[in-house]
């Protein structure tokens, strides 16, 4: 081989990698201009939740209060639920009767059988402990 063809083979081979690199820069640039519209559709999504979550808390602030015959119920339950806390306490800690049970009541859930519990896929009832 001379030095022509020496030349010529390696000019040959600079334009092929001369236009491999054109062609993949190409195809870099069409994956640049569709993550740039992922993005910027993303941003915009992403923007349109950020409003209507913004609309949902300014609807919850500014919303109007719950009737008051509402309210006093409401206000009266939690006021019963904390009033029975420390028969519930008692009675799970094993130390009094059920709470429903009334004190002149026997203990209706004694009397239930265990085996229909579990049939109904029910865990059995704990026993009743004594007062200690």
């Amino acid at each position: 081989m001379d030095l022509l063809e020496k030349h010529q083979d390696i000019l040959a081979k600079r334009a092929e990698l001369l236009e491999e690199m054109g062609s993949r820069r190409e195809q870099l640039n069409i994956l640049r201009r569709q993550q740039v519209k992922e993005c910027e559709a993303a941003r915009h999504r992403n923007a349109t939740l950020l409003q209507d979550l913004q609309k949902i808390e300014d609807g919850l602030k500014g919303g109007k209060l719950p009737h008051p015959h509402l309210l006093a119920l409401e206000t009266r339950y939690w006021v019963s639920v904390e009033e029975s806390i420390p028969a519930w306490d008692h009675f799970l800690l094993g130390k009094g009767p059920h709470p429903i049970d009334g004190p002149g009541q026997t203990a209706r859930r004694d009397k239930q059988n265990p085996s229909i519990a579990q049939d109904q896929g029910l865990p059995p009832r704990p026993k009743p402990r004594a007062a200690r």
